[in-house]
């Protein structure tokens, strides 16, 4: 099925165990994590051959990092050593009308320190089928919007289908400055992933009827941001995830794929959520998974949301389902009833 390749930053994830405040904890768990890691981890457990490419320091947290993708089978023969750190994020993760929070120390780190001369980029996808970056790499400023342009370019040379995940992230750059930057990325994009708080910040694309707050969404509304995205940029395919935030514990989740032409959606899941950070991260991996196979764009959507459904349940960033698993979800076995 061809090669995936992931272009991103991989972060030290800090957290208290369980549900403790970070005011309350005297221990953090360590673990490792970024978007477009957390996508090439779901790649990998669903049996696709898979690259992870990123720059980390030339030490022993760096080592971790890079281990932590090598145990799941990714390819990290084309991360690059050098500079001084490693990103950290910090997650306190939130219950019921309790909010999570994230809070970032990944200012001069090694990948945002990377220069347009560390990746061959022609060699890196020699032999690859797809490639996955997000909007959360050029927000890392210094030379990382022109890396991703150079990427984006050499993929649409080499004929390697491009997709990219807006991730707005207002700690990391104005709306403005994103607009800028993604509007020169995304005429090499050909599957656009994103939600309507995506579009609306980036693009100034607001999905009409629809207040994620209150669990308000409107189809139609929907329609009309991916048909914005795919007339400005001509994207093949806009894929939107749907979430409907009831609380920090429970949330409704959906998702749309538009084909240019026609909007398909998934069956709407009521999940209990243990931990959603990297839900959005496996909506995309398993996409790209499901489009690579050779799914119609119902199936396709169909499995992306069920994957990302699963992940809600799973502590951590990654998304340690199964084909199996996630086909089962899909085809409507939604019991929890205990497999023996």
């Amino acid at each position: 099925m061809g090669k995936v390749v992931t272009f991103g930053e991989i972060m030290m994830r800090l957290n208290p165990p369980g549900y403790l405040r970070f005011v309350q904890s005297n221990t953090f768990e360590a673990t490792y994590a970024g978007g477009e890691a957390n996508v090439a981890i779901s790649c990998a457990n669903y049996g696709l051959d898979v690259a992870f490419v990123t720059k980390v320091p030339a030490q022993e947290i760096g080592q971790c990092a890079i281990n932590a993708m090598r145990h799941f089978g990714v390819d990290t023969s084309n991360i690059k050593r050098g500079g001084d750190r490693l990103g950290i994020y910090f997650v306190e993760k939130g219950a019921s009308q309790r909010a999570s929070k994230v809070i970032y120390d990944r200012a001069d780190s090694a990948i945002a320190l990377a220069s347009k001369n560390d990746f061959d980029w022609k060699e890196i996808l020699a032999g690859a089928t797809w490639f996955h970056f997000t909007g959360i790499t050029p927000a890392l400023g210094g030379e990382l919007p022109e890396i991703c342009l150079d990427a984006v370019k050499t993929a649409k040379e080499l004929g390697v289908k491009v997709s990219c995940d807006l991730n707005y992230r207002n700690k990391l750059w104005s709306k403005e400055e994103a607009g800028r930057v993604m509007a020169t990325l995304m005429p090499y994009v050909d599957v656009c992933i994103a939600n309507e708080e995506d579009a609306a910040d980036v693009f100034g694309i607001h999905a009409l009827d629809t207040d994620v707050s209150s669990g308000k969404l409107s189809h139609d509304g929907y329609i009309s941001v991916a048909e914005q995205l795919c007339k400005r940029f001509q994207c093949e395919k806009v894929a939107i995830t749907l979430r409907g935030s009831i609380s920090a514990s429970d949330n409704n989740w959906a998702g749309m794929l538009y084909d240019g032409k026609e909007a398909y959606f998934s069956n709407s899941y009521s999940i209990r959520i243990v931990d959603r950070v990297g839900g959005g991260d496996s909506f995309g991996g398993a996409l790209i998974y499901s489009l690579i196979s050779g799914y119609d764009c119902q199936k396709a959507i169909d499995y992306a949301v069920a994957a990302s459904c699963l992940k809600h349940t799973i502590e951590h960033d990654f998304n340690l389902m199964s084909v199996q698993e996630v086909e089962s979800l899909a085809a409507g076995n939604a019991s929890g009833r205990v497999q023996r």
